[in-house]
């Protein structure tokens, strides 16, 4: 597991597209943060970092799918698949190692959002009237919703061998995953039931992150939706050896 996690590491590191990536999220959190009129701190006047968990999801829903989209796909258009399969590990430890990988590139993303933090920190009036915790909370929330992202990714890379078709069919079940129960929750139809369909949804339980609420019913949450997907990913590579 570790091997594949630390070779994926090493092809991203070695890869423009994962410099790219990261360097599309920096740049439209930014523009967001300090450019947009509607959005920016320096015109809102409130030290807040709500606008990057707000506009992060969005953002992590095209292009985690982008990252993940070859983590299969690829291996099976070259052939490198049968390869990985003659190593002494099981395929259950070559999806941990290939999400694994994806949620550190994840990780790796938001580390250098923590500039905008100390900046905003300083800016306050006074210094430091920033809400931390729930900052804290909302960090949290965004990593483990783009560690779900990953795993949809990889479950979206592991049924194709066509990475434009992984792409698209991921960025599909992103988008549905994290909108679909809260649309489908506002039609009248069922309105009784509003509540308990949205809960199903992965925005009731990320905006709960980000309101500083790391209880025991979101992180389970997150952590059951990312074995689920684990587990058809594992299925799928399965049924096509």
């Amino acid at each position: 597991m570790i091997t594949v996690m630390m070779k994926e590491i090493h092809e991203f590191l070695y890869s423009i597209i994962a410099y790219l990536i990261i360097g599309i999220f920096l740049i439209c959190v930014s523009i967001v943060l300090w450019v947009l009129p509607d959005t920016s701190l320096l015109e809102y006047g409130y030290a807040t970092m709500e606008p990057l968990f707000r506009i992060g999801p969005y953002l992590f829903m095209f292009l985690i799918p982008a990252i993940t989209m070859k983590s299969f796909a690829e291996e099976k258009r070259s052939g490198t698949i049968e390869l990985l399969y003659t190593l002494p590990l099981t395929s259950r430890a070559i999806v941990m190692g290939k999400f694994l990988a994806a949620s550190s590139l994840v990780f790796f993303s938001l580390l250098p959002t923590l500039v905008y933090y100390y900046s905003i920190y300083q800016l306050g009036n006074p210094q430091g009237n920033l809400d931390t915790s729930g900052i804290v909370g909302a960090y949290f929330g965004l990593f483990f919703l783009g560690s779900v992202f990953a795993s949809i990714g990889i479950f979206s890379s592991s049924i194709s061998e066509n990475q434009i078709v992984s792409f698209v069919v991921a960025a599909m079940l992103c988008f549905i995953s994290y909108e679909g129960f809260t649309t489908l929750a506002r039609i009248d139809l069922w309105v009784s039931w509003a509540y308990y369909i949205e809960y199903f949804g992965i925005i009731f339980h990320y905006n709960a992150m980000s309101k500083g609420v790391i209880d025991l019913s979101n992180f389970t949450y997150f952590v059951g939706f990312i074995v689920i997907m684990l587990f058809a990913t594992h299925y799928s590579i399965e049924v096509r050896k």
